[in-house]
């Protein structure tokens, strides 16, 4: 198994949108509301509780330094800060509850292969798209909705280990 790392946003993207409530990669306005559906923090991918968080929605693009072309899309993050998703080496297991897509990327953010895994099936749907050939990331989207999760990559420390 060559290993993988569960990608979300930066922290201080984060940290940026709920200090200023604009989204620093646009600077176009955050918004705060309830929480009021099913759906991730893309800060610490833990599951927002529904009528009890806020949380707060802004735009994000998920190629920032991936790629020259955006691709802007809403993404929601907790309004209080949380800690951030460390646990890189495993899935997140909120995750697995929701409608997930993984779409592998290679070059020029070429889509490669897509895969809706069911919660059993993720980890081996992410090994299978990392050993195919051209593929650099996936992304992990919400399959009802499409927005971004978080991205996986290869963990290169456990690449370089079985060189």
């Amino acid at each position: 198994m060559a290993g993988f790392r569960v990608l979300p946003i930066d922290s201080e993207i984060a940290e940026q949108v709920r200090s200023t409530l604009k989204s620093p990669q646009y600077g176009h306005p955050a918004h705060v509301e309830t929480a009021a559906g099913y759906g991730p923090c893309r800060a610490c991918l833990k599951q927002f509780r529904a009528g009890q968080e806020d949380r707060v929605l802004f735009t994000y693009n998920p190629f920032q330094n991936l790629d020259e072309y955006p691709s802007p899309g809403p993404v929601f993050i907790h309004a209080k800060p949380c800690h951030g998703y460390d646990d890189q080496r495993t899935f997140p297991e909120e995750l697995r509850s929701i409608p997930l897509t993984l779409e592998a990327y290679g070059e020029n953010r070429w889509i490669i292969a897509r895969e809706r895994p069911s919660a059993d099936e993720i980890e081996s749907s992410v090994e299978r798209l990392l050993q195919t050939s051209g593929v650099r990331y996936i992304h992990i989207r919400n399959t009802e909705a499409g927005c971004f999760i978080a991205r996986i990559e290869r963990d290169s420390r456990t690449t370089e280990n079985h060189r």
